[in-house]
């Protein structure tokens, strides 16, 4: 059924013009000085680089370990350990700047600084073992197999990624949040009736103490299988979010687990890894020499200073490749949660809400390149155009 009196352009604009223009000027100045930050935090990591190869640190602990004989496991993992703090303390100051005192800046965070610095410090001591193990393995690869490591490098990053998707709802994340299930009443009661329809496990939703490091109107699904679960961010409830509101949003975190799109990532992103990969091998002699690194070799622990760099630079071309992935997945969710919940308002009010640090009409080729989830005026369309062809449906 169509409505003939509606028009999903004014209903859109109506929605857009909830927020007051300053609103809107400060999330635009806000999400483009973010598209900065991706250039200058890439240099940022590079000088790092640089300073610790020109230490020679990791060289100094190559030589102690090997000095009672080749322990090439350790190796990598110790020096992918040392390399991945030294490079926190390093960026310390720029990580400061951008993920709190920017966030303070425009009203994102209530986070103490103390608890901020805590936080980071434990998140990069978690990565820092996570990638000694990765890059234990990476190296392994490269020494067996000189010529044709890249090749399978994409399904190590994939086995990886989705051990990570499987242990950090269990474990990790409740190192940084408290989760609870969502209390008795008229919330869980709507919630638990979505979840028996849609085929998501009733006992897998919940609400987390999210205000605690942001302001963010958020909400996410994390986790694979059997540890995977919904999670509403208590800011929603600070903010006052409605029924309907609810039932969007969380609509579109049920759509994310329905649709395994944690499993669909982490084989795009696979592949992505080993085209990415397979550059690095091209290029790591010719940016050795321009670094001064002293490694022998891809193969060489020493060397990956100059591995993360090209890395890191791959990724920052790439960034409109994983981001068109990122809105493809998201907009997909958007549509099952219209689909499944039918609720456009409700979806709508909510993403208005994300509005504050997230500009809501970029031009075609920003949106492309910058934005990892389709604008939210984008988002708000679809959703009209949807309540137009299926009102009372």
């Amino acid at each position: 059924m169509i409505l003939q009196t509606f028009d999903p352009a004014a209903a859109t604009a109506a929605y857009l013009a909830q927020m007051p223009p300053e609103v809107h000027t400060k999330a635009t100045a806000y999400t483009q000085g973010g598209h900065w930050l991706l250039l200058w935090g890439f240099f940022v990591s590079a000088l790092a680089a640089v300073i610790i190869i020109r230490l020679g640190i990791l060289r100094r602990i190559q030589l102690r370990l090997e000095a009672t004989g080749p322990r090439p496991v350790l190796l990598a993992v110790v020096v992918t350990a040392t390399y991945l703090l030294l490079s926190w303390a390093l960026t310390l100051p720029w990580s400061i700047y951008e993920s709190w005192w920017r966030q303070k800046q425009y009203g994102l965070t209530s986070q103490p600084f103390g608890g901020w610095l805590g936080e980071s410090l434990l998140s990069t001591v978690i990565g820092a073992i996570f990638a000694g193990l990765f890059f234990a393995a990476l190296y392994t690869l490269m020494r067996r197999s000189p010529r044709r490591w890249w090749l399978w490098s994409g399904a190590l990053a994939m086995v990886f990624l989705l051990f990570g998707l499987l242990i950090a709802p269990l474990y990790i994340e409740l190192l940084f949040n408290k989760y609870t299930p969502a209390p008795p009443g008229q919330v869980r009661d709507a919630v638990v009736e979505m979840a028996r329809k849609n085929g998501v496990p009733s006992d897998k939703i919940f609400i987390y103490d999210g205000s605690k490091q942001s302001n963010a109107y958020t909400a996410n699904v994390s986790g694979i299988g059997g540890s995977a679960r919904v999670a509403m961010s208590d800011v929603m409830f600070l903010k006052d979010a409605d029924l309907a509101e609810v039932r969007g949003v969380v609509g579109h975190e049920m759509g994310h687990y329905v649709r395994q799109h944690a499993l669909w990532g982490a084989l795009a992103l696979g592949i992505l890894a080993t085209l990415a990969f397979f550059l690095v091998a091209r290029f790591f002699p010719a940016t050795s020499r321009l670094l001064g690194a002293d490694a022998d070799g891809i193969s060489d622990p020493v060397g990956l200073p100059v591995l993360m760099v090209l890395v890191s630079l791959i990724a920052l071309i790439g960034t409109p490749l994983t981001n068109t992935l990122g809105r493809t997945i998201e907009a997909d969710a958007d549509r099952f949660s219209l689909e499944h919940v039918n609720e456009p308002d409700g979806l709508s009010k909510a993403l208005i809400k994300t509005m504050e640090y997230r500009a809501a009409t970029p031009g075609a080729v920003e949106e492309i390149i910058f934005y990892d989830h389709p604008s939210v005026s984008s988002r708000v369309r679809r959703a009209m155009e949807w309540k137009a062809t299926h009102a009372g449906g």
